[in-house]
C-alpha cells in the first residue's frame, strides 16, 4: 500500500478524476505542475502560483545539483523553505537533462557522468546519488527514479537495452529510497514507441512496486498521434488504483487527450516559456499578443478568468509591454497561462464528474480546430 492514499471520485470512459493525498496537502487530479525548473516557477511568486489553483509544482534534480547545489539547498532547510512554496512538490530524478546533454555525457550501467552545462565541471548522477538529491536534500514529496530517455526515431534494439536499465535503474531507486512515512517514489515507463516493450516496462516497474507510474520518453518530436498511440497500448498496463504521470506535456489538445487515455498527472514548461515569448493560452490555441492587430485592442485576454493578468490587462497593454521590452509582459503573461492552464484542469475534473468528458472533448477539438482567429472574433462580436 502506498505511502500516499490515492482516491478516484470519477470515472468517465478511461478519464478519472480523484484525489491523491500527501502530508503536505491534497493533489487533485487530473493534474497540472507548473514547472520550477530552478527553485521557481519563471517570472512569478509562489503566491500567485498558489491563487491559479495549483496544488503541486515540480523541482529540476539536474539544475538544482549543479546551481546553488542541493547539499545548499538542504543546509537552507529543503526546498519547500528555500523556495516558499509549502505545498507538494514532485522533483524529476536529473535523467531527461542528462540526455539532451548527449554531447556532454558518459552512460554506463553504474550511471551517467556528464560535464555542467554552466562551468563544465564533471559530475556523476546514479539512481542512488539521485534518490540522495530528491528525497534526502532537496525534500522532495514526490520523486522520480532514474531512467534512461531514448531518442526519436529510436531502432528497437536500442530502445529495449535502455528499457531493460532502465528498469534495473527502477530497482536500484527503489531499494536506495526504502520505506518512507511522508515520502513517495515513482517509476517510469520506457520502451519507445513499442508496444512490447512498453508493456514490459510497465510490467517491470509494478514487480518492483511504486507509488506511481510515470510514462517517459514522450515530448521527443514523436507528435500527438504517435503519442496517443503510445498511451493506448501502455496505460492499460498500469495499475488503476495509482497515479499515472504522463512526463513533459504539453500544450493544451495534449492534456484533453491524453485525460481521455486515462492519465491523471502532467508537466511541462510551455506556460511559463510561451510567456516569455509573447504567447498566452486559450482554448483556441497560442494567441500572440505581439501582433501589430492589437496594438490598440481593449479586451483583455481572457475576461472569465479569475486571475487579474487575464482579467484586467488590455491586449493593447500587453502587446506594448512585450515590444516595449518590460519585464512586467513575461510576468503577467506567465501568470495568465499558468492560470489557464490550472482552469483547463479544473473543468476536465468538472466533466468528469458530471460524466459529460466525451461531449467536453468534442467541444474542446472544435475549438482548437477553429483556432485563435475565431476567438477573438467570438470576442468582438460580444462587445
Amino acid at each position: 500500500m502506498s505511502v500516499f492514499p490515492y482516491e478516484i471520485k470519477a470515472t468517465d470512459g478511461e478519464a478519472r478524476s480523484g484525489v491523491l493525498k500527501t502530508p503536505r496537502g491534497d493533489i487533485r487530479t487530473p493534474a497540472f505542475m507548473p514547472v520550477g525548473t530552478a527553485a521557481t516557477v519563471k517570472a512569478l511568486y509562489m503566491d500567485q502560483v498558489k491563487s491559479t489553483g495549483a496544488d503541486i509544482i515540480l523541482g529540476n534534480t539536474y539544475h538544482l545539483m549543479l546551481r546553488p547545489t542541493a547539499e545548499r539547498v538542504k543546509r537552507l532547510g529543503g526546498l519547500h523553505k528555500f523556495s516558499t512554496w509549502q505545498g507538494p512538490i514532485l522533483t524529476d530524478s536529473g535523467g531527461f537533462q542528462v540526455w539532451s546533454l548527449s554531447k556532454l555525457r558518459k552512460m554506463t550501467e553504474h550511471g551517467v557522468t556528464f560535464q555542467s552545462h554552466i562551468d563544465g565541471s564533471k559530475h556523476e548522477l546514479t539512481p542512488e546519488r539521485s534518490i540522495e538529491i530528491q528525497a534526502d536534500l532537496l525534500g522532495a514529496d514526490i520523486s522520480m527514479q532514474l531512467d534512461e530517455c531514448t531518442n526519436f526515431p529510436c531502432p528497437e534494439a536500442e530502445a529495449r537495452a535502455s528499457m531493460e536499465m532502465s528498469l534495473r535503474w527502477g530497482q536500484r531507486s527503489k531499494d536506495a529510497f526504502g520505506t518512507r512515512d511522508s515520502q513517495a517514489l515513482f517509476g517510469i515507463v520506457q520502451g519507445s514507441v513499442f508496444p512490447e516493450l512498453r508493456r514490459a516496462s510497465a510490467e517491470g516497474l509494478r514487480k518492483i512496486g511504486f507509488d506511481g507510474y510515470a510514462i517517459g520518453g514522450l515530448a521527443v518530436g514523436e507528435g500527438i498521434e504517435t503519442m496517443c498511440d503510445v498511451l493506448d497500448f501502455t496505460v492499460p498496463h498500469l495499475p488503476t488504483e495509482r497515479p499515472r504521470y504522463l512526463m513533459g506535456v504539453g500544450k493544451p489538445i495534449d492534456l484533453v487527450r491524453s485525460v481521455a487515455r486515462g492519465v491523471d498527472m502532467f508537466d511541462c514548461v510551455l506556460p511559463t516559456r510561451s510567456g516569455r515569448h509573447g504567447q498566452a493560452w486559450s482554448d483556441y490555441g497560442p494567441l500572440n499578443v505581439k501582433r501589430a492587430e492589437f496594438i490598440d485592442d481593449e479586451n483583455p485576454i481572457n475576461a472569465d478568468l479569475d486571475c487579474p493578468a487575464s482579467r484586467d490587462y488590455s491586449l493593447a497593454y500587453h502587446n506594448h509591454l512585450f515590444k516595449s521590452g518590460e519585464y512586467l509582459s513575461a510576468m503577467l503573461l506567465s501568470w495568465h497561462n499558468i492560470a489557464y492552464f490550472e482552469d483547463l484542469m479544473a473543468r476536465i475534473r468538472d466533466s468528469i464528474t458530471r460524466g459529460d468528458y466525451n461531449n467536453f472533448c468534442k467541444d474542446f477539438e472544435s475549438k482548437w480546430e477553429q483556432g485563435e482567429a475565431a476567438r477573438l472574433e467570438r470576442s468582438a462580436a460580444a462587445n
